[in-house]
């Protein structure tokens, strides 16, 4: 039996670099023209409100940072909607993966107005069977409390799953839950260098095609475990 696959959204299926560009670029740029502070000021001012609130609902928010910042900020990403773009390999890896017959969900901490966002501008619907975004969970994928709602939801078999993210405290909070084949991205974002494999707790990969690899691997693994 095919393992269940579930994929994150920006960083994992998508490139990172449009939010990249609107979190530490444009939106500094649009709250320093709308407070009149210099650019600087303005980035000093909304990285700390990014540490205060990270891997919170309240971080993937759309809503919470306009009230917080004073700035529409779905309202910036629609301007910059272009930039939104697919990481290397994804849609040959979910033609593949559909054909193969596996079942794929997406999870994302992505907001609800986000997600439908990335969805209009690159459309992965046609190959996953369930999409969520936390803001439905009440809980960021952080977090072991997503998992259990998620489960509670959506039935499957933690040890027959296998999640892809790009986002380290999101894999061990799967991991705490019980999920065991966790596979991370070497490169979230174009606009950043390439992570160190060697430094990083999980499997890695670059070109999501390379996933097709480590499924083949644990399902040799799976078999040798029966015959054994």
């Amino acid at each position: 039996m095919k393992p269940i696959l579930f994929f994150d959204m920006d960083g994992t299926l998508l490139d990172l670099a449009f939010d990249d560009l609107i979190w530490n670029h444009k939106l500094p740029e649009r709250h320093a023209s709308t407070h009149q502070y210099s650019p600087a000021k303005s980035l000093d001012i909304l990285q700390a409100f990014y540490q205060e609130h990270k891997h919170t609902l309240s971080w993937y928010s759309s809503k919470y940072w306009t009230s917080k910042v004073g700035v529409d900020v779905l309202q910036l990403q629609y301007e910059h909607k272009e930039k939104i773009a697919p990481r290397t390999g994804c849609f040959e890896l979910l033609t593949i993966l559909k054909e193969q017959g596996y079942r794929c969900w997406l999870l994302t901490n992505a907001d609800n107005a986000g997600l439908q966002l990335k969805l209009e501008n690159v459309d992965l619907s046609p190959y996953f069977e369930v999409m969520i975004s936390s803001e439905d969970i009440g809980y960021s994928k952080e977090f072991v409390e997503f998992w259990q709602i998620l489960q509670e939801k959506h039935p499957f078999d933690p040890e027959h799953a296998v999640l892809v993210d790009d986002t380290a405290p999101v894999l061990q909070g799967a991991e705490k839950f019980g999920i065991e084949n966790l596979v991370t991205i070497l490169q979230p974002s174009s606009s950043k260098a390439a992570r160190n494999a060697l430094e990083l707790e999980y499997p890695a990969i670059q070109d999501l095609t390379e996933l097709l690899t480590y499924l083949d691997s644990i399902q040799l693994k799976e078999i040798n475990v029966k015959t054994a």
